[in-house]
C-alpha cells in the first residue's frame, strides 16, 4: 500500500508563474488630470502590446513624488519575493513632473538617481511638451505664458487632454523636444528653460511597436 507520504512527493510541484513579456511602467505624476490623461491616451493610442503602464496621478511636489515612487517600487518587489514571481514588479519607474517653483528639487532628483527612478521633467511646466505638438521653441517663458500659447492652438483647453487633439504633431514635438534638450545640454545649462523630458516615457512606451499615432 502506498503510504500517503511518498503520494505526496509523487505530486507535480507548484509550477513557477509565467513570465508576462510585456514590461510594466509605473509613471507617477505630479498632475492629477493633465498628464494622467495624456499618457493613458499615448498609450491606447500607441498599441504596444508590449509594454503596459500603470499611471497613478499622486499630486504634490517632486520630493513627495519620488518619495512615493519609491515606496512603490519597493512594496512591488517585496510583494514578488514573497510570491515568488518576478510579473509582481515594476520594470521601470518614472516620475512625472514640473519644474515651476517647487523645492529640494535637486534632492529630489538625487534620489531618484539613487533609486533607479527616471524623471520626465518639464521646464516650466507640462503645458510646454504639450505646445510642442504645435510650434517650435517658444523660448523662455513662464507658466503662464506657456499655457496662453498653448490655448491659441487648443482654445478648450483648461487641464482636460484629449490625445486624439496631439496626436497628429506627435513625430514633430519629439523632434522639438530633443532639440531643445540637446541646445542645454551644449550650452552647459541641462533642463534649463524650455526644455522636456516627456518625450523619452513615450518614445519608450512605443518602443519596438511604432504605430502611426495619426490614426487615432
Amino acid at each position: 500500500m502506498t503510504s500517503r507520504r511518498r503520494d505526496r512527493e509523487r505530486r507535480q510541484a507548484r509550477r513557477p508563474p509565467f513570465r508576462d513579456p510585456r514590461p510594466v511602467i509605473l509613471v507617477v505624476c505630479e498632475g492629477k488630470k493633465t498628464e494622467p490623461q495624456y499618457l493613458t491616451g499615448f498609450w491606447k493610442a500607441a498599441r504596444n502590446p508590449r509594454v503596459r503602464i500603470s499611471v497613478r496621478p499622486e499630486g504634490g511636489v517632486p520630493m513627495t513624488l519620488v518619495e512615493a515612487t519609491k515606496q512603490a517600487k519597493e512594496e512591488a518587489e517585496r510583494e514578488a519575493r514573497k510570491e515568488d514571481d518576478e510579473n509582481l514588479a515594476f520594470d521601470a519607474t518614472w516620475c512625472v513632473f514640473d519644474v515651476d517653483a517647487h523645492p529640494n528639487l535637486p534632492d529630489a532628483k538625487q534620489m531618484a538617481r539613487d533609486n533607479g527612478i527616471d524623471l520626465a521633467i518639464s521646464n516650466p511646466c507640462i503645458e510646454l511638451w504639450l505646445l510642442l505638438h504645435f510650434r517650435d521653441n517658444p523660448g523662455m517663458q513662464d507658466r503662464h505664458k506657456m499655457k496662453e500659447l498653448l490655448t491659441g492652438y487648443v482654445p478648450e483647453y483648461d487641464k482636460h487632454v484629449e490625445f486624439k487633439t496631439y496626436s497628429a504633431g506627435y513625430p514633430q514635438a519629439v523632434k522639438r523636444a530633443r532639440r531643445l534638450e540637446e541646445a542645454a545640454d551644449i550650452a552647459g545649462d541641462s533642463g534649463r528653460n524650455p526644455t522636456t523630458g516627456v518625450y523619452r516615457l513615450t518614445e519608450l512606451i512605443c518602443a519596438e511597436a511604432r504605430q502611426d499615432l495619426r490614426q487615432e
